[in-house]
């Protein structure tokens, strides 16, 4: 058990300890307890390629509302040595738009991620934390691959991304944005990581 960002207590769908760190738990995001915290993350202008700069509370709310509707999609707060940290969703291609634009596989599982601002910047905070949600995303066996599609304009996300070993593609049209693919194979992250 642990304590949301929210001050709910619920089950953390994963925990890890993360060297350096702190623990790094993930909850199911609650569209409607955690609807301010992620409206206030999203409407700045650092969070533009997250796609939701200037829509109110409510409707970052029912994107959340609709997501955890979805069997094959799924949100989560990251929340990090008790400190929210940003949002991480992981979603099946096959039934998503990106699975429309490069052959998806069904050992495919896409990621979206998302840091939350702060004040004291920790060095080689993202690499670290990047390698608990590889893992967590990995967990189910029948995952080979993680698939990334930043906005193709995303230089920081593209090259943080490459940084830990995700491998480019081809940059593609989807409804919202130009996006680079982005592929990292359980083989390759157990090489990196030593797993």
């Amino acid at each position: 058990m642990g304590t949301d960002a929210s001050g709910r207590t619920s089950e953390a769908v994963y925990v890890e300890e993360l060297e350096g760190l702190g623990i790094l738990r993930l909850f199911r995001l609650s569209p409607e307890d955690d609807a301010d915290l992620i409206h206030s993350w999203v409407r700045e202008e650092r969070a533009k390629f997250w796609g939701m700069n200037g829509w109110s509370r409510d409707e970052v709310r029912d994107v959340y509302r609709f997501l955890d509707s979805l069997d094959t999609h799924h949100g989560y707060l990251m929340v990090v040595d008790g400190e929210p940290a940003g949002i991480f969703q992981t979603y099946e291609p096959q039934h998503d738009p990106v699975g429309e634009v490069y052959p998806a596989r069904p050992g495919d599982t896409g990621i979206h991620l998302f840091l939350a601002p702060t004040e004291d910047p920790v060095p080689n905070y993202t690499p670290r934390l990047v390698a608990g949600l590889m893992r967590f995303a990995l967990s189910d066996p029948a995952k080979d691959r993680v698939v990334a599609e930043p906005d193709a304009r995303n230089s920081k996300a593209i090259s943080r991304l490459a940084g830990f070993g995700f491998e480019q593609g081809a940059v593609v049209q989807l409804a919202e944005k130009e996006a680079q693919l982005m592929f990292l194979g359980r083989a390759a992250f157990e090489a990196r990581t030593g797993l």
